[in-house]
C-alpha cells in the first residue's frame, strides 16, 4: 500500500503515514511504478477489511435509500400515468 493509501485509510497525513510504517517495522519497498510501499502487518490488515466492510455497509444502505426514494416517485407518479393512460385530462 502506498503511503499516501495508508494515510487516507489510517485518516491522517502522508508523513505520519510514513513514520507509522516505520514505527510498525512494515516491510517497504519500492514498486515497478516508481511509489513507495509498505507491506500491512496483521494489525493493519484487520483495519483495512474494517474499512471495507464499512464502505460496503454505506454503499448498501445508499442503494436502499434511492430505491425507497424510487418507490415514493413511482407511488406519487401512479395517478398522473393512470388519468393519460385513459385519455382523461385534469380540467381547470
Amino acid at each position: 500500500m502506498t503511503y499516501e493509501e495508508l494515510a487516507g485509510m489510517l485518516d491522517c497525513s502522508v508523513a505520519t503515514a510514513r513514520e507509522h510504517a516505520h514505527v510498525e517495522q512494515l516491510d517497504r519497498k519500492i514498486s515497478r511504478d516508481g511509489k513507495k510501499r509498505a507491506k500491512l502487518n496483521a494489525g493493519l490488515v484487520a483495519v483495512f477489511i474494517a474499512r471495507i466492510k464499512t464502505m460496503d455497509l454505506a454503499i448498501d444502505q445508499a442503494v436502499e435509500e434511492l430505491q425507497h426514494v424510487h418507490g415514493l416517485l413511482e407511488q406519487a407518479d401512479r395517478p398522473r400515468r393512470l388519468t393519460s393512460w385513459l385519455g382523461l385530462r385534469k380540467a381547470g
